[in-house]
C-alpha cells in the first residue's frame, strides 16, 4: 500500500527574491509538502515510512540557500526529497511567500507549486 505524508505549513525566514531588500532583510515562507510513500506496510514501524523530521531538515537548508524565484526553491526541494527518501514516489512542493512586497497590492502571500 502506499502513504500519503503531509507537511502543512512549515514556517521559515529566507532570503529569496529579486529585490536587494528581499536579499538584506528577508521575508517569511510557508512550505507545504505532500509525498507519496511507496510500500507502507500499515506497520507502527517509522522504517516503514518517510521520517518527516529529517525532510523537514531537508527542507530547512534548500529554504537556506538564496533564490531569486520562488519556483526555484520549490524545484530544489522537491529534488532534495526525492533523491534523499527513496521511498517517495512522488512529491508536491508548495512555497508561499507571506506578504510579497508588490508595489499597490495588498497579498496575504504568493505561491509556486512544483509537482515531481
Amino acid at each position: 500500500m502506499n502513504a500519503c505524508v503531509r507537511i502543512d505549513r512549515l514556517r521559515l525566514h529566507a532570503f529569496h527574491g529579486v529585490m536587494p531588500q528581499e536579499r538584506a532583510c528577508g521575508n517569511d515562507f510557508e512550505v507545504s509538502v505532500e509525498m507519496t510513500v511507496c510500500g507502507y506496510d500499515g506497520s507502527d514501524n517509522l522504517d516503514a515510512t518517510v521520517n518527516y523530521a529529517e525532510v523537514i531538515g531537508a527542507i530547512r537548508r534548500e529554504m537556506s540557500q538564496p533564490s531569486d524565484l520562488i519556483e526555484h526553491v520549490a524545484a530544489r526541494i522537491a529534488s532534495a526529497i526525492r533523491r534523499e527518501f527513496p521511498a517517495v514516489t512522488a512529491t508536491t512542493v508548495t512555497v508561499a511567500k507571506l506578504l510579497p512586497p508588490v508595489a499597490g497590492a495588498q497579498l496575504s502571500s504568493v505561491s509556486a507549486t512544483i509537482r515531481i
